[in-house]
């Protein structure tokens, strides 16, 4: 699967006609492909987890479930039912996975759907290791909001990963592994340590972290804009996601 889209690399937002649910109701087979690549690269792993935790899924069935579950959004044409004014986008793919998982419990007995014509090739494993480091269980949550609230969470945070893979790839195409080695030590550490500390490490003046780490932030945050941009349907849609996401204006 290719994660990257020439389109969100150029430095600008892609259009609104190239957003995901409109690739998704093109008539060009390609266009539809990729619809589903953006998808499952936004979302699959919050699809996983949360059938994981909601609906108590070892793992082998949740990776089935979650392969099916895209499959289904082509097949059906789910997209097409997707209204923007009504609700998030991100909303409407949580709320077709509860009725795709809850029928594919229903009949469970029945032959498994597709055929096998569309294979995701995701990263399980790292997933499940996500799971485990965040030590969730399902008793610990005590009603179904909270399991909105993780899918949303969820959702957000393979967004932030997938812009620290666009910027990691981007520093080292462009000879800046330097900047990223300082933001992936400073903004993504636990235990960051001070500027002082990192220029000391890196054998520059204070201000040259400064100046690198403020360069990596604002181009993190640019990956971050056009991959959410990717995934709205309307500027209007982008502009309050933009805002719920980062504040202020985008």
């Amino acid at each position: 699967m290719q994660s990257n889209d020439s389109r969100l690399t150029a430095g600008n937002f892609p259009p609104t006609r190239w957003s995901v649910v409109l690739r998704a109701r093109s008539e060009n087979s390609a266009d539809r492909s990729r619809a589903l690549d953006l998808l499952a690269v936004a979302y699959w792993k919050p699809v996983y987890k949360y059938i994981r935790l909601k609906f108590s899924q070892p793992p082998d069935q949740a990776q089935d479930l979650t392969q099916g579950f895209f499959l289904e959004l082509l097949e059906r044409d789910l997209l097409s039912r997707f209204t923007p004014e009504k609700s998030r986008l991100r909303t409407y793919i949580r709320l077709c996975v509860d009725s795709f998982v809850l029928n594919a419990i229903k009949y469970a007995g029945r032959e498994k759907r597709g055929g096998g014509t569309v294979h995701l090739a995701l990263d399980f494993s790292a997933a499940e290791g996500e799971l485990h480091t965040q030590a969730i269980h399902p008793a610990s949550i005590p009603s179904p909001e909270p399991f909105d609230l993780f899918f949303e969470k969820e959702w957000i945070r393979s967004l932030f990963s997938s812009a620290v893979d666009d910027l990691r790839g981007h520093c080292a195409r462009n000879g800046r592994q330097t900047a990223f080695s300082m933001f992936e030590a400073y903004d993504l550490s636990d235990d960051h340590p001070s500027y002082a500390q990192l220029a000391e490490r890196f054998a520059l003046p204070v201000t040259d972290v400064t100046n690198k780490l403020a360069w990596a932030r604002r181009e993190f945050r640019r990956f971050a804009e056009q991959r959410l941009r990717a995934l709205c349907s309307s500027d209007d849609e982008y502009v309050r996601e933009s805002k719920s996401l980062f504040g202020g204006t985008p």
